[in-house]
């Protein structure tokens, strides 16, 4: 099924990045993607993306295009209808969306509900193009926000928020039924995602309070005490490794030896990883070169958090054949 997806404007890249998780994406455009989406249900469990479409038709960015398009279309629901139009910052149509939506109304025919449409359709615009479909999903960011981690029974400063998290967990490529570790799992926040998508969550930490904090946020975690250095795993047995390494405030370590944990924990990970598989990795300082020793670099990102901080992240994957 061919699909237009809104994404969200937190990050420039991030969001087409995991989109892909869900949709072979084809076109970009700011804040939009076009793509086709093999299986539909997957979806629901982006983190990055505000609203997708069942593809109708494309036209260029002025009124006469746009009616043309509508009207082609002929769209005719057997319910109630709504039509909402969304134009991203740089859209070159410049007609008020108000009056884009009720001009574009008059050309569809059924019966205008505002408040509970049977069928949705939306009209997106970016720069010199707008797009026409029929809403499949929202996914429900509401959701995921709502799982902040001073909510949750066991909470620590400086964790991770759930988008990110689940965020994080669709780049891996991770699907359900299949094994996700996170070897520095602290409270456990990416294996609530990663549980919540149906995925078998093992985490592993080596402080015992971090670990008791996990279990009381997740009770159905399996989460052990261990030394993400030497992790109690065979080669070759995990289908994703997702984790937000420790960057030295919040352990007792710092210059070498950071480095010399970085390097022996990936070495663990690709060491477990299934080849062929993904790890995606967090750090708050450029580790490239040490990652490319053990596994190979398909993508990277950087996202500013604060003045002080600017979280990394890496995409990393075990070669099939080594």
């Amino acid at each position: 099924m061919k699909v237009v997806c809104l994404l969200s404007g937190e990050h420039p890249e991030l969001p087409v990045a995991e989109l892909r998780c869900a949709v072979h994406v084809q076109k970009t455009l700011p804040r939009v993607a076009i793509g086709e989406s093999p299986d539909p249900s997957l979806l629901s469990r982006l983190a990055l993306t505000h609203r997708v479409y069942e593809y109708i038709a494309e036209s260029p960015a002025t009124d006469g295009a746009v009616d043309a398009m509508v009207s082609g279309a002929s769209l005719a629901p057997a319910g109630t209808f709504a039509i909402r139009v969304k134009k991203v910052e740089g859209a070159a149509l410049g007609t008020p969306v108000p009056a884009l939506e009720r001009r574009l109304g008059g050309l569809i025919s059924g019966r205008v509900s505002l408040s509970a449409p049977d069928v949705t359709y939306g009209l997106v615009c970016s720069r010199d193009r707008c797009f026409l479909g029929r809403l499949l999903c929202e996914p429900d960011r509401r959701s995921i926000d709502a799982r902040r981690p001073i909510s949750r029974p066991f909470f620590h400063p400086g964790v991770m928020m759930p988008r990110m998290a689940r965020a994080l967990v669709n780049l891996s490529g991770v699907v359900p039924g299949e094994v996700l570790v996170d070897p520095f799992a602290g409270t456990g926040g990416i294996l609530i995602e990663s549980a919540l998508l149906g995925v078998r969550s093992i985490g592993l930490d080596a402080d015992p309070l971090m670990l008791r904090g996990a279990r009381r946020n997740l009770a159905s975690a399996d989460v052990v005490l261990a030394d993400a250095a030497h992790l109690p795993l065979r080669s070759g047995s995990v289908d994703t490794v997702v984790s937000d390494l420790p960057y030295g405030q919040s352990v007792q370590i710092r210059g070498d030896s950071l480095d010399r944990l970085y390097d022996q924990s990936l070495a663990e990970v690709a060491r477990v990883l299934r080849p062929g598989r993904r790890a995606v990795i967090v750090t708050h300082r450029p580790i490239d070169t040490i990652a490319s020793r053990h596994l190979r670099v398909l993508e990277r990102f950087e996202q500013r958090v604060h003045r002080s901080l600017t979280r990394r992240i890496l995409v990393l994957q075990r070669p099939s054949r080594e």
